[in-house]
């Protein structure tokens, strides 16, 4: 029991962070709180818009920055890390929202974050770095079409229609629009998203986002401009929520979205920091560490009456190159957002829902990478179709089922390929005979015996396809399989090489093996074909060894002549 005690312990420390870790945030304070405060500038529009598409409010999107931004900072395998409401996540939270209302949300925010601290102790954050890139590239590219499509309404001026759909809810939204058109909503949703992606290229490090809200908000109010929907008055603090939990006979109901909202949030915050190390020297995460501190936020955002949350991309990426060095600034872009929330709700609850649709239209924009696509694309047809598949599976279905299907689809053309990479080939013994022979010695022993050489995996993806071969070679006495180039083997594999060889004793071939690997050895026995592959229970370890075997069971049967046997040393040839 006190073994069992002592292992858990460590394991619980082994993903908290080090006295280290909060040393550094003391280095630099004051490029981490400049960094701090750029980022919260940045993430104040998004925090908004990405809490109103959750359809818990743009308080809930605060709420969310500011818990789970702290806990994440402070917790987390990265020192550069940004964490907070995500529109990856709103996709996710949408269809939860609608059918279990914000009860829902909460529960399953709770249940991630235990599923997060779950896989943290059980060591699996470095597991997620195999995921393939072209599932990575079409995830992304289908969340940007999800968030861009549910801002339609928003950006139209228009009420949002029921249902779960994206693509019906944006139709629906486009026929009310066409049939009464707001075109101030529009006009504003459109001139935020061209004046953030304008500003981008013209000035990368100035937060053209929240410029873009503060003028439409101004133009809003100074003009009074008609049918520009403005969020709801936020209160004057963080909101308490009623902690409602839902009834537990739906906690069966609700794990598979669980489920989704942890495995997203553990992909996209460990890309995230995957992608921040690569934007730095010397820096590098803590994959175990930083899906604790995913947990531990997640389960504490939903009882401020936040979202389940992720660590951000885009936000990091601006922490890393305004020159943050520590946690320092994550902490400091949270404090900040805080400090908003308490002194100016007044404010913030003035800012049109048009403008905010703006942020998330030009940001689902952002989020897709031309270039990465376009070398994805390029690279294979496998890459290609697996993105195609993954970003389509995304909009049409869920994220769940989106990944799975890009996994899955990734595996089995993957094993296409490696099984492909097997071959059986034909090869010429004679280099390989042990002492001299003459012309005609040659062509008796190339008469009654044949080699083939095995190259590659030999395992249930392509055995099949080559083996089988060998129960149709030509009438000939022996076989020789020369097997030292099999590089892995499975017990499908030994099954169809053992049915092969059999096939070939039935017809009176012998079939000889050189260059058995330890591993091979093992499954050929368990399966009963490592006895088919020896006379008199004799293994060769190399080729001019079954050769001479074989020559032994020819002269037997009469079909070679005796040789004298003259002392010499056979030259060695390879296996």
């Amino acid at each position: 029991m006190n073994q069992v005690l002592l292992r858990c312990v460590r394991r619980v420390r082994a993903v908290l962070p080090t006295r280290a870790d909060y040393l550094v945030m003391a280095r630099d304070p004051r490029r981490d709180l400049l960094a701090g405060l750029t980022v919260a500038i940045v993430a104040l529009p998004l925090a908004l818009g990405f809490g109103v598409s959750s359809g818990l409010g743009a308080e809930a999107g605060l709420a969310t920055a500011v818990v789970a931004g702290a806990l994440a900072a402070l917790l987390g395998g990265s020192n550069l890390q940004v964490s907070g409401p995500t529109g990856a996540m709103t996709v996710v939270l949408v269809p939860i929202v609608a059918e279990y209302g914000s009860g829902g949300v909460l529960t399953v925010g709770l249940m991630a974050g235990v599923l997060l601290i779950a896989v943290a102790l059980l060591k699996a954050g470095r597991y997620m770095a195999y995921v393939p890139a072209p599932v990575v590239e079409g995830f992304t590219l289908g969340i940007a079409c999800v968030i861009g499509l549910q801002q339609v309404p928003n950006a139209l001026g228009m009420d949002k229609p029921e249902g779960e759909k994206v693509l019906a809810i944006a139709w629906r939204s486009v026929t009310a629009f066409v049939e009464a058109p707001n075109w101030t909503a529009l006009g504003l949703s459109l001139g935020v998203a061209a004046v953030m992606l304008a500003g981008a290229r013209w000035r990368p490090t100035i937060p053209f986002s929240i410029v873009a809200v503060i003028a439409a908000t101004i133009a809003v109010e100074v003009f009074h401009l008609q049918g520009a929907a403005s969020i709801g008055a936020l209160p004057s603090g963080l909101p308490v929520p009623s902690l409602s939990f839902i009834d537990i006979s739906a906690l069966g109901a609700l794990l598979a979205p669980a489920v989704a909202v942890a495995a997203l949030a553990a992909l996209e915050s460990l890309l995230s920091a995957t992608v921040a190390d690569g934007m730095t020297v010397g820096q590098k995460h803590d994959p175990d560490r930083e899906l604790f501190g995913q947990g531990v936020a997640n389960l504490a955002a939903p009882l401020f009456g936040g979202v389940p949350a992720t660590a951000a991309i885009a936000r990091t990426a601006v922490n890393v190159r305004t020159g943050a060095s520590s946690r320092t600034a994550a902490l400091t872009h949270a404090v900040i957002l805080g400090v908003i929330v308490f002194a100016a709700a007044p404010l913030v609850s003035r800012i049109p829902l048009a403008a905010l649709a703006g942020v998330l239209l030009a940001t689902a924009v952002r989020m897709v990478e031309v270039g990465s696509l376009r070398a994805m694309a390029r690279a294979t047809r496998s890459d290609a179709l697996v993105l195609v598949l993954t970003a389509a599976a995304t909009l049409l279905l869920d994220l769940v089922y989106a990944v799975i299907i890009g996994l899955v689809v990734a595996g089995a053309l993957a094993l296409r390929a490696v099984a492909g990479q097997a071959r059986l080939d034909q090869v010429d013994f004679r280099p390989d005979l042990p002492g001299e022979h003459s012309d005609e010695e040659h062509a008796l022993l190339a008469e009654h015996i044949v080699a083939y050489r095995i190259d590659g995996p030999v395992f249930f993806a392509g055995a099949h396809r080559f083996l089988l071969q060998l129960s149709e070679v030509a009438d000939v006495r022996v076989v020789i399989l020369r097997m030292s180039r099999v590089t892995t083997m499975d017990a499908t594999g030994a099954l169809v090489l053992k049915d092969a060889v059999d096939k070939l004793h039935r017809r009176g071939i012998t079939v000889l093996a050189s260059g058995i690997r330890p591993g091979q050895r093992q499954v050929l026995e368990s399966v009963g074909a490592l006895d088919m592959l020896h006379t008199d229970g004799q293994e060769y370890a190399t080729t001019p060894e079954a050769i001479a075997a074989a020559r032994k069971l020819l002269e037997h049967a009469g079909l070679l002549p005796r040789r004298h046997r003259h002392p010499h040393r056979a030259r060695k040839a390879p296996r």
